[in-house]
Formats: C-alpha cells, sequence, structure tokens
C-alpha cells in the first residue's frame, strides 16, 4: 500500500544506509588483540553491528554496561573505530541509486541515527553524503535516542515535514518503536544486520523491504 503525502525519507545509518560493520568489526578485532584474543569472524560480528558499543562489547568480551571495566573498555574500542572509521564502510548496494531518484522526486532525505556525532559526520562527510542530506540526527544530538521519539521529531522538524509526511527506514527494532513513537510511518530494511532471532514481521513496520530501491512502491507518484 502506498503512502500518500511523503516529504522526506529518513534513514537509520549503521545496517540501513551505510555498511559499517566491516570497520566495526575491524575495530573490535584490534581491541581483541590488543587483549591477546583471536578474531571472530565477519559473519559472527556482523548481527551485531547496529546495536553499537555494548553490542559489540558483549559479544567480543562478555562485557556489560554493568561491568566496572565497560567504560574503559567501550572508549578503547570508539578510539580503535574512530581511527578506522571509513576503510571499508561503503553505502549498501541500491542506496545511492535511491538516494537519486528521491532527490529527482523533490524529497528530502535524511539520517536518524543512535551512532555519536563524533562518528556520524565525519563518515557521512567521506562518504560525500553530508551535504545532500537535509537532516542527521545522531545519537547524541536529542537528550535521548531511539527508540525514544525525540530523534524522529527532530529530523521532521529539520526536513520542514510532519512526522507522517516523513518515512523511516530502520533494521533494528528500535528504529520502529520509533517510528511508531513519532507517528511516522517505517519499514524495516532486511538487507540490514537483522539476527536470526529477530523477528521483523512483529515489529509493527509498514512492511518489509529486501532493496533500497523497493522504497520507491511505497511512495505515491
Amino acid at each position: 500500500m502506498k503512502l500518500e503525502n511523503i516529504r522526506a525519507v529518513l534513514f537509520d545509518l549503521d545496517g540501513t544506509l551505510v555498511d559499517t560493520a566491516p570497520d566495526l568489526g575491524h575495530a573490535l578485532n584490534l581491541q581483541r588483540a590488543n587483549h591477546g584474543l583471536p578474531p571472530l569472524a565477519d559473519e559472527v560480528i556482523r548481527p551485531q553491528a547496529s546495536h553499537g558499543a555494548r553490542g559489540l562489547l558483549g559479544l567480543g568480551f562478555d562485557l556489560h554496561p554493568d561491568d566496572p571495566h565497560f567504560a574503559s573498555m567501550r572508549e578503547e574500542f570508539l578510539q580503535l573505530y574512530a581511527d578506522n572509521i571509513c576503510r571499508h564502510s561503503r553505502p549498501f548496494p541500491g542506496i545511492l541509486e535511491l538516494l537519486d531518484a528521491l532527490e529527482q522526486r523533490g524529497l528530502a532525505w535524511g539520517v536518524v541515527t543512535n551512532k555519536p556525532a563524533r562518528f556520524t559526520e565525519p563518515l557521512m562527510s567521506i562518504l560525500d553524503l553530508a551535504e545532500r542530506a537535509a537532516c542527521i540526527v545522531s545519537g547524541d544530538t536529542c537528550p535521548q535516542p531511539k527508540p525514544h521519539p525525540a530523534p524522529m521529531l527532530a529530523a521532521a522538524e529539520l526536513c520542514h515535514a510532519l512526522p507522517a509526511q516523513c518515512l523511516y527506514l530502520g533494521d533494528a527494532e528500535r528504529d520502529i518503536q520509533a517510528a511508531t513513537a513519532a507517528a511516522m510511518p517505517a519499514l524495516v530494511a532486511a538487507w540490514g544486520y537483522l539476527d536470526a532471532a529477530d523477528q521483523p514481521h512483529t515489529w509493527g513496520a509498514h512492511a518489509e523491504i529486501h532493496r533500497p530501491l523497493d522504497t520507491l512502491d511505497y511512495l505515491a507518484p
């Protein structure tokens, strides 16, 4: 079913707009090497790539936020990632074509991510996407990150649109929860970092799509 009156399309960053898993995994394996541990395979790391430092440290070191070593390990990981932020990260296949198509239709597009601005902004700039985006709402732009609706509402305002006039694409349950809380239609990006245990059909999205260009099927001409 097509969505009427959409004026902007918003994207999660990791796992939806850009395939950042190779560089996140590289940073995690550098950290594991620093601590005398062998590297993890890409296919093991990839499903956790949307869950940020918390998910990756849980995978790589069985460390969780209540552990007294978590904060220092998190900072070590983030510094390693900052030093290697765009070695292999690239927009997913079909994303650049989708962005071109949106721009040709006169639709704004932007990013709403839980990734902190210290990583989001340089990554978007290196990929030549920052100046094209109508908004970049990072994980520390608003007091509350997703699944809180505040980042979604901020993005809509920056795009000069109502939340109901924005379409959000994300690959994690919190993405759909945030959009729903903001009364914004959402699509599950199934090309992203879905885990085998994920059940995206239960998240309440408008639909699940498997290619970026499938987004156009839900936009009224």
